[in-house]
């Protein structure tokens, strides 16, 4: 099979060809797992913490991608969840342990034994990957499978953000960065709280135009100051000044939900200019979002299919996984990117 592979962790400034183009055996799967004949595969963020080392793979080299969609191939003796020819998709969220007391209160985001489709094991940057059939999640018709590949992750770890950050409607809500995850969020909200303004912060023109065709009601740079004060903000950015910014933005009592995996540490110095009058006082609160669990996938696409929320994407062949991983990190996004696999 076709894949693309990372085989050592680099700096994506430096280098713009991280991944490498290679022929591998199929998968072989086990008695309770499902093999995916995949066709298309989100671009996350996530996967340039990967290849830059802030979340290493435990070994390399390792395939990435944890948004894919495919059909089902082939599947173990014991598996009898989906049947061949199924569409089904994989998340972030590969593996927990099933019987701590995150997995057993639905937080298996939170499990010590966590595993990551595209870190922890194979992902979907080639045509075949092996999952655990409860791992699975069937895709709603409505969507092709370049739609549905973003809402595996960008989708429904917004919806997890969301959750976290607990609007009322009528109040208004701060957007920090405006890429795959944060353009589906702000159509959550208008589908869910219809009174609810949103204000989105952007370092490009370009994501603060596109925010406003969808409805933000202001939209404006990172550094500046909402018209009014916010009593939620969501950020979705891999740096530290926004998170300042931010803060500065709340109402009394507000909440800021940090949808990161991890921070880059380019402007980490900033930390030390935090002013507690002026950031933290009149208890506001800081929250990160770690990893989704299933049931916000589940949770997220039985939402999408009603709203229905179709996500905007850009498609590229596998074999230019390079640049959409160079443009992502360079900041050109409009929505969501896609590979075509197969």
């Amino acid at each position: 099979m076709k894949a693309a592979i990372l085989e050592q962790i680099t700096d994506l400034t430096k280098n713009k060809q991280p991944l490498k183009m290679v022929e591998l055996p199929e998968p072989v799967i086990g008695e309770r797992e499902i093999l995916v004949k995949v066709s298309a595969c989100g671009v996350c963020h996530t996967e340039l913490d990967e290849i830059e080392g802030r979340t290493p793979p435990p070994k390399l080299p390792v395939i990435l991608g944890h948004q894919a969609v495919g059909i089902v191939a082939g599947r173990g003796k014991l598996a009898n969840r989906f049947a061949p020819g199924d569409r089904v998709g994989i998340g972030w969220i590969n593996s927990a342990c099933g019987h701590c007391p995150s997995c057993l209160s639905g937080n298996e985001n939170l499990c010590g034994d966590f595993k990551a489709t595209g870190r922890d094991v194979p992902g979907g940057y080639a045509e075949f990957l092996a999952i655990a059939e409860d791992f699975a999640f069937s895709i709603p018709e409505i969507f092709s499978d370049a739609q549905a590949a973003p809402l595996l992750c960008a989708g429904a770890i917004g919806y997890r953000s969301l959750r976290l950050a607990n609007p009322v409607d009528g109040q208004r809500l701060g957007l920090t960065g405006f890429g795959a995850s944060a353009h589906l969020v702000l159509k959550m909200v208008r589908y869910r709280y219809p009174r609810t303004e949103i204000f989105v912060f952007a370092r490009s023109k370009d994501e603060q135009r596109f925010a406003r065709e969808l409805g933000a009601v202001w939209a404006g740079d990172t550094s500046e100051e909402s018209p009014r004060k916010l009593h939620a903000v969501i950020d979705t950015t891999p740096v530290w000044k926004p998170v300042m910014e931010a803060l500065k933005n709340l109402e009394p009592a507000g909440r800021l939900i940090i949808n990161a995996i991890r921070k880059e540490e380019t402007d980490k110095n900033l930390l030390l200019q935090l002013d507690y009058g002026r950031h933290l006082w009149m208890e506001k609160e800081i929250k990160s979002v770690a990893n989704v669990a299933r049931r916000d996938i589940r949770e997220f696409l039985d939402l999408a299919a009603q709203m229905p929320v179709i996500p905007e994407v850009e498609e590229y062949p596998l074999e230019e996984a390079n640049r959409a991983l160079a443009e992502l990190k360079e900041g050109k996004i409009r929505g969501a990117k896609v590979l075509k696999i197969s």
